[in-house]
């Protein structure tokens, strides 16, 4: 049995592995007419595989460039568009780092904990204040997201001020919180887009 983990790794996956064995395939034609037809052949395979609407000369080039990097730019044709070459080196790619900072409160994540501890440090109390109480709507909405019977706006005034060692200290009575329903409303807005999209 062939598995495609045995198998050569696609130049473009994108476009399957059968699209990559037609350009092989086109590479073996001899005669060079032939090897032109099979190439536009080809092509308006790939055409039918990508979203595009329009038969512009922009998806043309596109596709025609994808068909000279999927042959390695070995492909022998009279190309009918401008071929650029986009050889890449693997080893001059570079890694991007993964992040490895500990988050101690899960449910509000890494940026709420940099906030907070920025806040901590703020001199100018309106401004300390300002960004406090964005960082609280925001505190309430991670709760939603993590889980909706959580959200509790005399919640996130304890965090913020255990988290500010008590120089934020926002009374629920006070302080205007988003809604829950404000919340809820997003969250299920949010929730209906993801299922259209399937």
């Amino acid at each position: 049995m062939e598995y495609n983990t045995t198998l050569e790794r696609l130049k473009m996956s994108e476009y399957g592995r059968c699209v990559q064995q037609m350009v092989d395939y086109c590479k073996t034609i001899q005669e060079r007419d032939e090897r032109l037809r099979c190439a536009r052949t080809i092509v308006s395979v790939m055409e039918k595989m990508v979203d595009e609407e329009d038969d512009t000369d922009e998806v043309q080039l596109k596709l025609w460039n994808h068909l000279a990097e999927i042959a390695d730019y070995d492909l022998d044709i009279d190309y009918p568009v401008q071929i650029e070459r986009h050889d890449e080196d693997e080893s001059k790619r570079q890694r991007v780092p993964y992040p490895k900072t500990k988050i101690n409160r899960r449910n509000y994540g890494h940026i709420i904990e940099s906030f907070t501890e920025a806040i901590k440090g703020m001199e100018n109390e309106k401004e300390r204040m300002e960004l406090a109480g964005q960082v609280a709507n925001q505190m309430k909405r991670d709760l939603g997201n993590w889980n909706v019977d959580a959200m509790s706006d005399d919640k996130v005034a304890d965090d913020m001020a255990r988290y500010t060692d008590g120089k934020v200290l926002l009374d629920p009575s006070n302080f205007q919180f988003i809604t829950d329903g404000e919340i809820l409303s997003s969250l299920i807005s949010t929730s209906v887009k993801k299922k259209k999209k399937k």
